[in-house]
């Protein structure tokens, strides 16, 4: 009686993605969305919210047009990547995809119940990618029944114009998902950096405690919004003020973040500070809630402190 043979290993390398899921058709899903369909991938976003996902499609379609304006892109680019880009509210379309990236809310709970949701629709050979910002790869991907083919794949904002993409191992990924996952951020136009399995990982471990150390300096009374984004810009050269870009990324998102390094990696500097908390609690997260270091409700931003 012969040996019996092993099992066929069920890999997709990047040569092989044509598909992609997106789940989140907010600022960096639409944004993921966008980059993806303009390299020719055929793209489908998922939201629970069936009016996002329409808001979704008319920001990919501006953004777009805005890169025709520019002369980056072409008005056949254009019409070519809309074609490729599909919505709507339920999974089941994601057993098409070579590959499905997660850009939902920063909650573990909430990308818990996804890939909950997710998991049935996939083939077996298909990787999840999380565009998780601060979350472990490592205890998102035991969530699932494929950690070796999950991996943090997280895009910076806005993801049409930011080059850089933090990649990151679960202790269970596997090399081919990492070749694979590395090769389709270089077709998207990016610079994929690996970075390790701890909170927050490279950007937001450097970026957000000095957005909440610029939140503490306003909530001691050193300095008004306006003096501390002054400061931070002329005299660091930064081109957004620290409260300006935490009205731009989220104050909420900010929240997170920072509860995520604190309860990480228990040390008190990295303790939220009670003015950003009570921004989050009154709803004022920045931009996309017209209000939060600064009010935006009006021609121009007004501090709001």
């Amino acid at each position: 009686m012969g040996r019996a043979r092993p099992a066929p290993k069920l890999e997709i390398g990047f040569e092989m993605i044509k598909t992609v899921g997106v789940i989140g058709a907010g600022q960096m899903g639409s944004g993921i969305a966008h980059v993806c369909a303009l390299s020719g991938l055929d793209v489908h976003i998922a939201d629970v919210d069936p009016a996002a996902l329409q808001r979704a499609h008319e920001t990919i379609d501006k953004n777009l047009a805005r890169q025709v304006t520019r002369g980056k892109i072409t008005e056949a680019e254009k019409q070519a990547a809309m074609a490729h880009i599909t919505t709507g509210t339920d999974y089941a379309r994601f057993g098409q995809s070579d590959i499905v990236i997660e850009a939902a809310i920063e909650k573990e709970t909430v990308k818990r119940e996804i890939f909950k949701l997710l998991i049935p629709h996939l083939k077996p050979e298909a990787i999840i990618a999380s565009n998780t910002s601060s979350i472990s790869i490592t205890r998102l991907a035991s969530s699932t029944d494929r950690a070796a083919k999950f991996i943090g794949m997280h895009f910076m904002n806005p993801v049409p114009v930011m080059s850089l993409v933090e990649l990151i191992r679960g202790i269970a990924t596997d090399e081919p998902t990492f070749a694979a996952v590395n090769d389709l951020a270089v077709k998207l136009g990016k610079r994929p950096i690996a970075a390790e399995d701890f909170p927050a990982f490279i950007v937001n471990r450097i970026l957000l405690p000095m957005i909440n150390e610029a939140i503490y300096t306003l909530y001691e009374g050193v300095g008004s919004v306006d003096a501390i984004d002054t400061a931070m810009k002329l005299g660091a050269n930064h081109p957004m003020g620290p409260l300006e870009l935490a009205d731009f990324i989220g104050l909420d998102t900010c929240l997170s973040i920072m509860q995520v390094l604190y309860e990480g990696l228990a040390d008190s500097k990295y303790r939220p500070c009670p003015l950003l908390v009570k921004y989050v609690e009154a709803g004022w997260l920045g931009r996309k809630a017209q209000r939060g270091f600064y009010d935006y409700r009006g021609e121009k931003p007004v501090p709001t402190r």
